[in-house]
């Protein structure tokens, strides 16, 4: 599937990480109406992303399964690990209503990422058409990502997988399979400015619905 392929209107699309990036970039392209499920967390590989799906987000953030990892960038947040899942949660716990790493903010967290996962289901339930975007993974793994979302979404859906490369523009990979549109990203430091011109084109001619 080759980018122009990806074109048109969706009536949603959502981030599968690996981290906040890919939110990010949705949100400046003006393609995020909502917060997804792991919009704000790390997931180093596809894999777990996947596992995570295929189980539904069964027991996903229990806390009898978090480990704090220490703070977030900003100095502000506990970053938090499943350890079931290995997905971090950066941003959602705030070190100032978890005093000493007591989770006193808990249940409202936990409130919140229910909130998100029943919009994930009812947009895979009832959308027409829909985007998954995720910064890096195999071809394999995104293979399995398709089977698995294929049991779950009940309109046409496609995914878009972005991997950085010491390419100095965005390379189309060009996968065989219909559903999945690989592209190669030129590799500069994540927050940096300079890779906003790659992810305006690449998301150029797709649009969301208006309610």
């Amino acid at each position: 599937m080759r980018m122009a392929e990806l074109q048109g209107e969706y009536d949603a699309v959502f981030s599968l990480g690996w981290n906040c990036l890919v939110s990010i970039q949705l949100e400046n392209n003006g393609l995020r109406t909502f917060s997804g499920v792991i919009d704000w967390m790390r997931s180093d590989k596809l894999s777990d992303v996947n596992r995570l799906l295929e189980k539904r987000f069964a027991d996903f953030m229990l806390l009898r399964n978090l480990k704090i990892r220490g703070p977030d960038g900003s100095g502000k947040n506990y970053m938090v690990e499943d350890e079931l899942y290995r997905i971090i949660s950066v941003h959602d716990l705030p070190m100032r209503l978890n005093p000493g790493g007591n989770l006193l903010s808990y249940n409202d967290f936990q409130a919140k990422l229910q909130r998100r996962i029943h919009r994930f289901f009812y947009k895979a339930a009832t959308g027409s058409r829909l985007l998954f975007t995720r910064l890096e993974g195999t071809y394999e793994e995104a293979l399995r990502l398709k089977e698995i979302l294929s049991g779950m979404v009940a309109g046409d859906f496609s995914i878009l997988l972005i991997r950085e490369s010491a390419c100095t523009s965005l390379i189309d990979c060009d996968w065989p399979d219909p559903g999945i549109c690989c592209v190669q990203m030129p590799s500069h430091d994540i927050w940096n400015y300079e890779t906003n011109p790659y992810w305006k084109q690449l998301f150029q001619g797709i649009t969301i619905k208006s309610d």
